[in-house]
């Protein structure tokens, strides 16, 4: 049902189907069971906030999520972005000379981001200029469904990896064939580090601190995908980040961990409604 649905999506103009699409995801997604948790995680990262301004970011959340599950079908007509006209287009990209940099040392490097905006333009983006990204993901627990999204997602300059056994070997093994990697950070894990995410403790995945610690030297950058008005994106490739060392000038793992969820907290707080609060980010 739900790939003959994006079939009949396909055959709309793309701002049609998606502005479609949002609609429907405001009007509907917070009668669901699901908006529930997003309402007690706003009020937990931020409790000054009203009732009605939880229930209008939840409202925008939904929006947001529909907006990104309907540009799936859309990413060759949506990524337009031209180098030589940077100010066209749906597409505008703020650190250019970051990414045409890693480029062109070859080397490869850490990328991080969380589920703001819509976060799958981002290896699309790192494609466009000539570099290969396998990014790590978590698929949806229907396997036929996520089977089919996985091959949605590649493109000739990426790959994707599934968060499961043994996904930590295959991101290695892209850094040592000289690719970069991409992995999504701001979800809980249960076996991770004690962290604190927008003021209240959680448990954050070491992945990225232990794979920096083990190709050190190696540059880890902060990237994201903000939803502009009218359709349009702006992708973001902040500074590398100086990470944290033990005494023994090792990488800290418990205070990386710490710095790339202070990033991601930091874009939320920003754009609230852009971040995907469907997540168990907080237990116990």
């Amino acid at each position: 049902m739900i790939f003959g649905a994006m079939g009949l999506l396909r055959r709309l103009p793309a701002d049609r189907s998606i502005n479609m699409v949002e609609r429907i995801g405001r009007k509907i997604g917070r009668f669901l069971p699901r908006s529930n948790l997003a309402h007690k995680n706003l009020s937990l990262a931020f409790p000054e906030k009203s009732k009605e301004e939880v229930d209008e970011i939840v409202r925008e959340m939904w929006g947001n999520l529909a907006r990104t599950s309907a540009e799936y079908i859309f990413l060759d007509q949506i990524f337009d972005f031209d180098d030589e006209n940077p100010n066209q287009g749906r597409i505008e990209v703020q650190g250019v000379e970051k990414f045409k940099a890693i480029r062109d040392t070859g080397k490869p490097v850490i990328f991080f981001t969380g589920h703001t905006g819509n976060w799958e333009i981002l290896p699309v983006g790192a494609a466009a200029y000539g570099l290969t990204v396998t990014a790590l993901f978590r698929p949806p627990n229907n396997k036929y469904l996520a089977k089919k999204l996985l091959a949605a997602r590649q493109t000739d300059k990426g790959h994707h990896v599934p968060s499961r056994a043994g996904a930590a070997w295959a991101l290695a093994g892209s850094l040592e064939k000289g690719n970069s990697i991409g992995i999504l950070v701001d979800q809980y894990f249960g076996r991770g580090q004690d962290i604190e995410f927008l003021g209240r403790k959680t448990k954050g995945n070491p992945l990225l601190a232990k794979l920096a610690r083990q190709f050190d030297p190696i540059e880890v950058y902060p990237a994201r995908t903000v939803r502009l008005p009218n359709g349009r994106f702006r992708i973001e490739i902040e500074d590398a980040l100086t990470l944290p060392r033990t005494t023994d000038g090792a990488i800290d793992i418990q205070s990386t961990t710490q710095m790339i969820n202070d990033v991601v907290g930091r874009w939320v707080q920003q754009y609230p409604a852009q971040w995907l609060w469907l997540h168990k980010r907080w237990r116990g």
